[in-house]
């Protein structure tokens, strides 16, 4: 078995509201079409269960007080170049209300080199 190699990757984390929208869609939604057909190397959506933001005021899932605007982290995680690249294409996005963060990473790719082309 072979270690698999890694390099150096930036994580950006955009959190949002769930009811953020754009043009009819949710802003998350947004996000993650933007950033595949950036071709970037993927995108997650997590869905929070309690948070709150600069409204501050608190959102939850618990069932007395059920929200339907719960914190949404998307995460996307590439090299340097490519996220930085792509952080003007999402500021219109969360200009009304949303934050983003930026962490140095290390990329560890698993699964056939052949495989990975393909997919890049």
């Amino acid at each position: 078995m072979t270690t698999p190699g890694t390099e150096r990757g930036l994580r950006l984390t955009v959190l949002v509201g769930e009811s953020d929208g754009w043009h009819h869609r949710p802003v998350f939604t947004e996000i993650v079409h933007r950033a595949h057909q950036a071709g970037l190397s993927g995108a997650s959506v997590f869905r929070g269960i309690e948070g709150f933001g600069t409204s501050s005021m608190i959102h939850t899932q618990r069932l007395l007080s059920l929200s339907e605007d719960l914190p949404v982290a998307v995460v996307i995680v590439d090299t340097e170049e490519r996220i930085r690249a792509f952080l003007p294409l999402i500021g219109e996005l969360v200009a009304g209300g949303g934050v983003a963060f930026l962490d140095e990473c290390e990329i560890v790719r698993f699964g056939d080199e052949r495989e990975r082309e393909r997919g890049r």
